[in-house]
C-alpha cells in the first residue's frame, strides 16, 4: 500500500491499485535525503483577511457559550481513485477564505467572545516520504500545501493547527467541556463521529447554526459587492466571446467551449452548467447537454456565469439573435419579456417583499399572453392562486439570491428568505422568460419553439437598486447594434 497523509480525510482511496508499485526501503531512504532546506517565507495576509475576521466575529455574537465547527468538506470521487477538482464549501470560504480541503474552523467559547482555531493539512515538505508516496497530497503529485505558519499568516488566524491534532482536540476538549455543540453536517462524515449524534435536539442545533450562517450572507458587505462587479465583468467578457464564435459556430457545445474559457482565464470556474440554448431547446429551463446545433434564424438563450478566484459568482442570462437580426415573431416575445423585467425592476426596493418583483413581472406576462390570445382565459383570472394559467409559459420566478452559490443563502429560512423584505445589501436576480414548446396547441404555431429569458444580477441600494449586469446590452436594438460591433471587429482584426 503507498503510505498517505495522517489526516481524516475519508475520500481518499487508500488501497493499492493494480498499476502500483511499493517503493522500496533502499529507495525511500533515498528519496529522503540532500534536499535543500525550505525556506522560511513569510506570507501577507488574504486581500479581505478583516472582512472574514469581522464575519466570525458576528457569528460568534449569535451563539456565546458554544462550540461551532465548521468543515470545509473533501475531495469526492468521481470515478474509480479520480477526484471532481475540489471546490470549497461556501460557509467555510466565508468565514476564512481558505480554500484548501480537508481543513476546519473552530470557533472555541471563551468568556465573553470566541476564539478562532484553524486546522490544516501540514507540510513537512521532502521531511517525510508522503511527499512522493501519497498521489492525493504528496508535494511532488499535487504541489506543495500552505501548512500551518503559513495559513497563519495568510488568514490573520493565529491559532492554526495541524489537521493530525483534530480527533484528540474533539475527543479530549471540545466534548469534555460539556458546552453546546454545533456543526455544519453532511460535509465531513468522519468528523461528524467524533461529535454527538443527530439526535432531534441536536439536529435542530444544527440546522440552526446552517440557517444563520446563511441568513448573515443575505447581506453582502463592500468586499463582496466587489468580487460580485468582478465576476459579472468578466461574464460579460464571456458573452462577447460567443458572440464572435456565433457567426462560425456549427454546435451549442462549440460555444459552451468557448465561455469555459474565459472563465479559466478569469476566474475559477464556471457559476454552474452553462445553459447554451439554441431554438427549441431554450424551451427547456435547464438545458445544458448543449448537443443541438446552431442554425441562423434561430435564438440562442444563454445563461452562463464566471465564478472567480473568490468563489462568488455572476448569473446573467441573455437571448440572442443567431443571424444578427430578430425576426418579427422573436420581437413581439422578446418585447414582452424584457417589458415584463422592467416591471420587476421597479419593485426592487428595501421594505418590499421578497416576491414582489415576481408579481409585477408575472402580471405583464400575464397580460401580453391575453393579448396574444394564448390565455383561455383573462390574465386577471390566470392570475388567481387557484389558477395560475400562465405558468404553462413561464413555470419559474423571477428571482434567487447570488453570491458565493449562484442560488445564494440556500439554508436561509422562508420568513427571511422568500416571505421576507428585500434589505439594502441584498443581491438577486431578476429574469423573466417565456418558453413556448413546439408541440403547444394553446400556442400560435408561429411562436412555437421560441423560448426567451433576460437575466440580470440586481443589488439592493438604500432607496432603489442597482443593476451590476446592466453594462450588458438587454433592448433588443442594443443587442443588435453589440453583436454588430463585435462581428465587424473580428473582421477588422482578421
Amino acid at each position: 500500500m503507498l503510505w498517505t497523509m495522517n489526516t481524516f480525510d475519508h475520500s481518499k482511496n487508500k488501497k493499492q491499485e493494480s498499476h502500483d508499485t511499493v517503493p522500496p526501503p533502499n529507495l525511500i531512504s533515498f528519496m529522503l535525503k540532500r534536499w535543500k532546506p525550505k525556506p522560511v517565507k513569510r506570507m501577507a495576509p488574504l486581500k479581505n483577511a478583516d472582512y472574514f475576521h469581522a464575519r466570525r466575529r458576528a457569528l460568534s455574537a449569535k451563539f456565546p457559550g458554544e462550540w461551532l465547527i465548521i468543515p470545509t468538506g473533501h475531495l469526492k470521487v468521481r470515478s474509480n481513485d479520480q477526484h471532481y477538482k475540489f471546490r470549497a464549501n461556501s460557509d467555510f470560504f466565508y468565514l476564512t477564505g481558505n480554500l484548501e480541503p480537508d481543513c476546519v474552523l473552530i470557533l472555541a467559547p471563551e468568556s465573553k467572545s470566541h476564539k478562532d482555531i484553524l486546522f490544516v493539512e501540514p507540510n513537512p515538505g521532502k521531511t517525510d516520504a508522503t511527499f512522493f508516496t501519497d498521489r492525493v497530497k504528496g508535494e511532488l503529485w499535487e504541489g506543495a500545501r500552505l501548512g500551518v505558519l503559513e495559513s497563519r499568516e495568510l488568514y490573520k488566524i493565529s491559532d492554526c493547527r495541524s489537521l493530525n491534532e483534530l480527533e484528540s482536540f474533539i475527543l479530549a476538549t471540545v466534548k469534555s467541556t460539556g458546552k453546546p455543540i454545533r456543526t455544519l453536517r453532511q460535509i465531513s462524515e468522519k468528523l461528524e463521529k467524533w461529535l454527538p449524534l443527530e439526535a432531534s435536539e441536536q439536529t435542530e442545533k444544527d440546522k440552526f447554526l446552517a440557517a444563520t450562517l446563511a441568513e448573515m450572507r443575505l447581506i453582502k458587505d463592500k468586499a463582496e459587492l466587489k468580487e460580485l462587479s468582478v465576476v459579472i465583468d468578466a461574464t460579460q467578457r464571456g458573452f462577447e466571446d460567443v458572440i464572435a464564435r456565433l457567426k462560425t459556430a456549427k454546435t451549442e457545445r462549440e460555444l459552451e467551449g468557448v465561455f469555459f474559457t474565459r472563465a479559466r482565464i478569469e476566474g475559477n470556474d464556471v457559476g454552474y452548467a452553462s445553459i447554451v440554448a439554441s431554438g427549441a431547446h431554450a424551451c427547456t429551463l435547464h438545458w445544458n447537454k448543449n448537443t443541438g446545433k446552431i442554425q441562423k434564424g434561430d435564438l440562442l438563450l444563454l445563461d452562463a456565469g464566471i465564478e472567480g478566484n473568490s468563489l462568488y459568482t455572476a448569473d446573467v442570462t441573455r437571448t440572442l439573435p443567431i443571424s444578427g437580426k430578430f425576426t418579427k415573431e422573436q420581437l413581439e416575445i422578446y418585447e414582452l419579456v424584457l417589458s415584463a423585467q422592467k416591471a420587476g425592476l421597479k419593485e426592487v426596493k428595501p421594505g418590499n417583499d421578497f416576491m414582489a418583483p415576481n408579481q409585477a413581472a408575472m402580471e405583464v406576462l400575464a397580460e401580453g399572453l391575453e393579448a396574444l390570445g394564448i390565455l383561455p382565459c383573462s390574465a386577471k383570472e390566470a392570475l388567481k392562486d387557484e389558477n395560475q394559467f400562465y405558468k404553462r409559459y413561464s413555470l419559474h420566478n423571477v428571482s434567487h439570491m447570488l453570491g458565493i452559490d449562484v442560488h445564494d443563502c440556500a439554508q436561509a429560512r422562508a420568513e427571511n428568505y422568500k416571505y421576507g423584505k428585500l434589505l439594502r445589501g441584498m443581491v438577486l436576480t431578476v429574469e423573466p422568460g417565456l418558453y413556448f414548446q413546439t408541440d403547444d396547441l394553446t400556442v400560435p404555431a408561429k411562436y412555437r419553439g421560441i423560448g426567451i429569458r433576460i437575466e440580470d444580477d440586481i443589488v439592493v441600494t438604500e432607496r432603489s437598486y442597482k443593476n451590476l449586469s446592466g453594462k450588458i446590452p438587454s433592448e433588443a436594438k442594443e443587442i443588435e447594434k453589440w453583436m454588430k460591433s463585435i462581428w465587424d471587429s473580428s473582421k477588422k482584426r482578421k
